[in-house]
């Protein structure tokens, strides 16, 4: 990654909560001069809207990424949904690129074909993860490791 934007200075975008562990340990690990910054998004209306799940801002950007390379770090991209709301909200800011990177990766589920996911760390199983940054209910956020949630602990 740090080959692909030598001389650029990218900006790095986390989605909080669950991304804040990995978006450190990564911004530690280039060795480029990158900026940081986060949003937060919601999830609301699953039920109310016939099923259609909406999305909303809880957190905007605090910097100015026009012309800009934008690194938008997940956590997990599944379904893609989030990340294809975030990517088109962030391009309407006219950034010069938009990629991204997530530590885990669900392809077999997406609903969404076309996302700039460009770097990719893990590709797992649906199963429920926990640790380093992810959590169940706000529970196991802090364990220093991923771990993989048994269906007898998470009841």
């Amino acid at each position: 990654m740090a080959r692909d934007y030598g001389g650029l200075e990218p900006v790095l975008i986390g989605s909080l909560k669950a991304s804040f562990v990995f978006l450190t340990d990564l911004s530690r690990a280039m060795p480029i001069p990158h900026a940081l910054d986060f949003v937060e998004l919601a999830g609301y209306g699953s039920a109310q809207m016939g099923g259609h799940e909406q999305i909303r801002v809880l957190k905007d950007l605090d910097l100015d990424i026009v012309d800009r390379d934008v690194l938008v770090v997940e956590d997990v991209v599944d379904t893609g949904l989030t990340l294809n709301y975030l990517v088109r909200t962030l391009e309407l800011r006219k950034p010069r690129s938009i990629a991204a990177v997530t530590l885990l990766d669900r392809p077999y589920r997406r609903l969404v074909e076309d996302l700039p996911v460009r770097y990719v760390g893990f590709v797992v199983p649906d199963e429920l993860f926990v640790g380093y940054g992810f959590d169940l209910d706000e529970h196991w956020r802090q364990l220093p490791d991923l771990r993989l949630l048994r269906p007898a602990a998470a009841a």
